[in-house]
């Protein structure tokens, strides 16, 4: 099977989005480990894709601004609130490559129910808040689900990456969602600009989502970028 190349560029256009959204004030927290430690958890149908023999988790939350559909206004308070997901990456039987998300949570309650019912994705409704500045941004969630999962975050922005690894570009530049609607396994194509990425520093880091995810006792320090801002269009589910 030949995997889809890595690039900072989506390998296709989302032509007819049943959404748009912007990602803004975005940070990626990532952690490798061993494979047998993360396969369990995702579907028989995907592979792990796997960076110098690990699989990667990552943390990372954002805000979302806009979210309407492709040509309707947004909507004020409704179409922007903070989202944090949990992931890991993974390869379809034709080599396409996208994410696996273990929990996304999410501070809008139709926003969850309405990616939960389309989608299949496991949001959950949680309490969030994010405080950005020129040089850092903290994050805030807990949920109200009564499992006490919450992220304490602050992340300190760097300099820019003029020219992003082979690595940064592998956990980074992901352009499709693979997730289990019931029974069935199902895509949907993700489409954005190249990130501007800044090599960044965990300076605050409280946080049980992970955890929860099924990944205790990480035990070292993520590989931290902050991510900045891309606009979005999010292409109808698809039944592999």
């Amino acid at each position: 099977m030949r995997l889809e190349p890595l690039s900072e560029f989506p390998p296709f256009k989302v032509a007819r989005p049943v959404m748009r959204q912007t990602w803004t004030e975005l940070s990626f927290l990532h952690w490798p480990l061993e494979p047998a430690k993360v396969r369990p958890l995702v579907p028989a149908a995907l592979d792990l894709d796997l960076y110098d023999g690990a699989a990667w988790v990552g943390l990372v939350p954002f805000l979302i601004e806009d979210l309407t559909l492709p040509k309707a206004p947004a909507v004020p308070w409704l179409s922007n609130f903070p989202e944090t997901n949990v992931r890991t990456y993974v390869t379809d039987q034709n080599g396409g490559r996208g994410v696996w998300f273990f929990s996304l949570d999410a501070a809008r309650l139709i926003a969850v129910l309405g990616a939960r019912a389309m989608y299949g994705l496991p949001y959950y409704w949680a309490r969030m808040n994010v405080v950005p500045s020129n040089h850092s941004v903290r994050y805030f969630s807990r949920r109200y689900s009564g499992s006490h999962a919450h992220t304490e975050i602050e992340i300190a922005k760097g300099p820019p990456v003029a020219k992003p690894s082979e690595l940064e570009i592998f956990l980074t530049a992901r352009f499709r969602l693979y997730a289990l609607r019931g029974k069935r396994l199902v895509k949907a194509e993700i489409e954005h600009q190249p990130w501007q990425l800044h090599q960044s520093v965990v300076s605050t880091l409280n946080q049980s989502l992970v955890t929860t995810a099924g990944f205790p006792g990480l035990g070292i320090p993520p590989f931290a970028h902050f991510g900045g801002r891309v606009d979005v269009r999010v292409g109808r589910p698809q039944i592999l």
